[in-house]
């Protein structure tokens, strides 16, 4: 397979993706030249392809401003038609499999009519729970809402923000076993932080990050903020570079897998919502 992996950062998913099974053709796209990813992709003698954003945008930031760029503005198209462009005259095709591997920016709906549905991405959180957001965000949902797991999903990219079907999710991460886990290791206060969460979160009938936000106070919430860090942590190791490679080899690149507009299908068996987990050893209907 050509496998084209996006990167922003460290390039840690790609590298893990590689990891399971290096004989495929790999080809890593980053928007910001230079960063540790790309250096990953040199150390491994893979095409490499660099094209940074920022120029491309600079029109829409100084219209709107850096945080408010919309998501189809035709700068970001334009910035995509060109990515493209690149990719596909380096590789003579359109690519089998397009990895977002820890990349930055959003893709465009020009893009996903491309290559629908040919893109996966990985969130550190359950999306069919609602559980989106960035960075550390979606722990805190489930933490506020009452779960006692976390799971990271692989899901099929679309145009929505999380929202595309879900192909896999991992196996799931116990909140309170991991905050033990934590102290054992000397990570002081996770015990006492999420004491102190829950239960100003359950005094205040709090169920939803965006009122707690609204509602705490500094010191809460920098207990959370703390607290779903070092989780996130945990779940990357445990979750992300776990699903996201069995996602691309052992479903995909294995011939298991079969998409049919929102319908996933493993070993000729529909997926539940949430897609295959990794603890679950039978696919259910």
């Amino acid at each position: 397979m050509t496998i084209v992996c996006f990167v922003s950062g460290s390039g840690t998913n790609y590298q893990r993706i590689v990891e399971r099974d290096p004989n495929h053709e790999y080809v890593v796209f980053t928007n910001r030249p230079g960063c540790e990813g790309a250096d990953k992709a040199r150390s491994n003698h893979h095409v490499i392809i660099e094209l940074s954003h920022i120029p491309y945008l600079k029109a829409a930031r100084n219209r709107v401003g850096s945080s408010s760029i919309p998501r189809n503005c035709p700068e970001r198209v334009r910035y995509e038609q060109d990515v493209w462009k690149l990719i596909e005259d380096r590789i003579q095709k359109t690519p089998d499999l397009i990895c977002l591997a820890g990349y930055d920016q959003w893709l465009t709906d020009w893009t996903v009519e491309r290559y629908y549905p040919k893109i996966l991405n990985i969130h550190p959180g359950d999306t069919t729970k609602g559980y989106a957001g960035l960075y550390w965000i979606p722990t805190a949902k489930a933490i506020l809402i009452g779960d006692n797991e976390l799971r990271s999903t692989v899901f099929i990219v679309d145009k929505g923000e999380d929202t595309g079907p879900v192909l896999a999710q991992s196996k799931a991460l116990r909140i309170d076993s991991t905050l033990n886990l934590l102290e054992s290791e000397g990570i002081k206060g996770q015990i006492e932080g999420i004491q102190k969460v829950t239960s100003f979160a359950k005094d205040h009938s709090i169920t939803t990050y965006e009122v707690f936000e609204k509602a705490a106070d500094a010191e809460q919430k920098e207990a959370i903020k703390q607290l779903c860090e070092n989780l996130q942590k945990a779940l990357k190791v445990s979750g992300d570079w776990q699903v996201y490679p069995f996602a691309v080899h052992d479903l995909i690149a294995s011939g298991r897998t079969e998409i049919s507009d929102r319908m996933i299908l493993i070993d000729g068996k529909q997926m539940p919502d949430h897609g295959y987990r990794e603890d679950e050893q039978t696919p259910r209907k």
